[in-house]
C-alpha cells in the first residue's frame, strides 16, 4: 500500500521540478523529468528494503528513503546555476553548472540502480524506467559534455562510491538513502574540486575564501576517518589516547592542512585569516556580536541542563526550546548578510569545522570534554539522531550556510542577482530560521488541524508562509542591495511550496528546505 504522505511529498517535488523547467526548458529538462519519474518509482523499492531490513547498510529507520527529493537537488542547482551564468555571459561557470547537473543526475541514478539490483524479485517495470532515464541522461551527457568534463563527472561518481562504502559502514543509522545522497554527493564533489584545483594551481586565480571552504571541509572529514581507523586498535576514552588525539590533530593541521591551503592561496593561511577577519571596523563589531550570541547559545545549553537536573521527570528539551537555537542563528546570519557576506562565508566555515571537531571529541569520548559534551547534548536529541553521531546542529549550520557558499558570485553583477535571485543568500534564513521555526512553534502550541498522515499542522504551515513574507518585506527595508523587480508572485509560490514540503517530508528539513528555496529563487 502506498504511503500517502510520501505521495504528497513527491507531488510537491514534481511541482517544483516542473515550475523550474517551465522557466528554463532545454535538453537538460528532459533528463531532470526522466530522473524524477524513475526516482519516484525507485524510492518505494528503497522504502520496502528499509522496512524488510534488506538494505546493505543500516539507514535511519524513522523516515522514508527520501530518494526523490534528494535526487533532484543537485541537478536542479546545476541547471539553475547554468542559466544564471549563461545570462551573465560567464562561460566557465555555465559549463561548471552543466557538470554539477550531470554529476547529480549520474550519482542519483547510481543509487537507484543499487536499489533495483538488490530488490527481490527484480522489479521489471522499475528496471525499464531506470534504463530509459539512464539512456536519456547518458545520451544528453554524450552530446553536451567535453571529454574532460565526462572524466570529471566519473571521478566524482567514483569518489561517491568509495565514500559511501566507508562512511555508511562507519556511521550506521545516521542517514536515510536520500540524506546520504545529498551529504556524500556534496562531499564527493568538494573533494574532487579540491584535488582538481590542487593539481592546477595558477597564482592569482581563484578566491581564497573558496579554497578555505574546500580545504576545511575535506580536512575535517579526513581527520575523522583517520581517528576512526586509529581508535579501532586503541581505547579512545583514556588520557593517553586523548593526548595522542590532540597531538595528532595539531600535527595533521599544521603539517598537512595548512601547507595544502598555503599551496592554493600562495600566502600564509594564518596571517591571511587574521588579516581577513580584522580588516575593517565593521568586521570587528560583527565578530564581537557573534561572540556574544555564541555565549548566549552556550548559556541556553547550560540552563536547560540545570533545569533537567532539578526536574527529574524531564528528559528531553521541548520543540520550543530547541527552536531557541534557530532564533539565535537568524540573529547571527542576518547582520552578516546585510553588512559583510564574505566575513559570514568564512565565519560559517570556521564554525562548521569547530562543530565537527567537537562532535569528534564527543563521539570518541576524548578527555577532558568528551563525556561532558555527551551529557550536555543528550538533552537536545530527537528521533533524527538515531545513529552514533549527533548531526542536527551541524545540519542547521549547513542549511543556513549553503545558500551563502553556493551563491554564484562570479555570475552576479555588483554582487547580487536580479529579481527573486537577490534573496538566494537569505534562503536558509527564510526556510529554516523563519519558516521551519515558526511552523514548529505555532504548530506545536496552537495547531489543531493536522495535515493528513503527518504530525504537522495546517496552522503551523500557514503561519510559516506568512512569517516568511514578512521577513522578505523586512529584508527589502534593511538590505538596499535587494531589488525584487516585481517578482512577488514567484516568491510567494516558492515560499508556499517549500513550506508544504516541510509539512510532509521526513528528511532532515534543515538541509533540504534551504536548497529547494535557493533553487526556486535562482530560477
Amino acid at each position: 500500500m502506498l504511503n500517502k504522505p510520501v505521495l504528497v511529498e513527491s507531488l510537491i517535488v514534481f511541482v517544483i521540478v516542473l515550475s523550474v523547467h517551465a522557466v528554463v526548458w532545454d535538453r537538460y529538462s528532459w533528463c531532470a523529468v526522466a530522473l524524477a519519474v524513475q526516482a519516484f518509482y525507485v524510492q518505494f523499492k528503497w522504502d520496502r528494503l528499509l522496512q524488510q531490513g534488506g538494505a546493505v547498510f543500516q539507514f535511519r529507520t524513522a523516515a522514508n528513503s527520501g530518494l526523490l527529493p534528494a535526487s533532484m537537488v543537485i541537478p536542479l542547482l546545476g541547471i539553475a546555476m547554468k542559466e544564471r551564468c549563461k545570462a551573465a555571459g560567464i562561460v566557465y561557470f555555465e559549463r561548471f553548472g552543466i557538470v554539477v547537473a550531470s554529476t547529480g543526475m549520474l550519482v542519483a541514478l547510481f543509487l537507484s540502480v543499487i536499489a533495483v539490483g538488490i530488490t527481490k524479485p527484480v522489479p521489471t517495470n522499475t528496471c525499464i524506467l531506470t534504463g530509459v532515464a539512464g539512456s536519456i541522461i547518458i545520451y544528453t551527457m554524450k552530446h553536451s559534455l567535453t571529454v574532460s568534463e565526462v572524466i570529471e563527472v566519473l571521478e566524482v561518481l567514483l569518489i561517491f562510491v568509495y565514500l559511501s562504502m566507508i562512511l555508511l559502514y562507519l556511521l550506521p543509522r545516521c542517514f536515510t538513502p536520500g540524506e546520504a545522497l545529498l551529504v556524500l554527493g556534496g562531499l564527493s564533489f568538494v573533494l574532487n574540486q579540491l584535488i582538481k584545483r590542487s593539481l592546477n594551481v595558477v597564482e592569482g586565480r581563484g578566491d581564497p575564501i573558496d579554497f578555505f571552504l574546500l580545504v576545511a571541509v575535506v580536512g575535517v572529514v579526513l581527520l575523522g576517518l583517520f581517528f576512526t581507523v586509529l581508535f579501532i586498535f586503541m581505547d579512545s576514552g583514556t588520557w593517553i589516547s586523548s593526548m595522542f588525539f590532540h597531538m595528532m590533530t595539531a600535527v595533521l593541521g599544521l603539517g598537512v592542512i595548512m601547507p595544502w591551503l598555503y599551496r592554493l592561496i600562495q600566502r600564509n593561511p594564518l596571517f591571511w585569516l587574521l588579516q581577513f577577519l580584522f580588516q575593517t571596523q565593521t568586521r570587528v563589531y560583527l565578530l564581537a556580536y557573534w561572540t556574544f550570541l555564541a555565549a548566549s547559545a552556550c548559556g541556553v545549553v547550560f540552563y536547560q541542563n540545570a533545569k533537567r537536573s532539578s526536574e527529574s521527570k524531564k528528559h528531553q528539551a521541548s520543540t520550543v526550546t530547541r527552536k531557541y537555537f534557530h532564533f539565535i542563528v537568524v540573529a547571527t546570519y542576518v547582520p552578516g548578510l546585510i553588512y559583510d557576506r564574505q566575513l559570514l562565508y568564512v565565519a560559517a566555515v570556521l564554525c562548521l569545522a569547530v562543530f565537527i571537531f567537537l562532535e569528534y571529541i564527543r563521539y570518541f569520548r576524548i578527555k577532558p570534554l568528551g563525556q561532558t559534551l555527551r551529557h550536555l547534548l543528550s538533552l537536545f536529541l530527537d528521533e533524527r539522531d538515531s545513529g552514533p553521531l549527533i548531526l542536527t546542529h551541524i545540519y542547521l549550520l549547513l542549511g543556513m550556510s549553503l545558500p551563502v557558499w553556493l551563491f554564484p558570485r562570479s555570475c552576479a553583477p555588483k554582487g547580487t542577482l536580479s529579481g527573486a535571485g537577490a534573496l538566494v543568500p537569505y534562503s536558509g534564513v527564510l526556510a529554516v530560521g523563519v519558516g521551519d521555526t515558526i511552523a514548529s512553534v505555532f504548530g506545536s502550541t496552537m495547531g489543531e488541524i493536522k495535515w493528513p498522515g503527518t504530525k504537522k499542522t495546517f496552522e503551523g504551515t500557514m503561519t510559516a508562509i506568512f512569517a516568511q513574507i514578512i521577513a522578505v518585506a523586512l529584508i527589502l527595508i534593511f538590505d538596499s542591495s535587494v531589488n525584487l523587480n516585481s517578482s512577488y508572485a514567484w516568491i510567494l509560490a516558492s515560499v508556499s511550496l517549500v513550506s508544504l514540503l516541510e509539512a510532509y517530508t521526513t528528511q532532515i528539513d534543515n538541509l533540504l528546505l534551504p536548497l529547494y528555496l535557493q533553487i526556486m529563487f535562482m530560477t
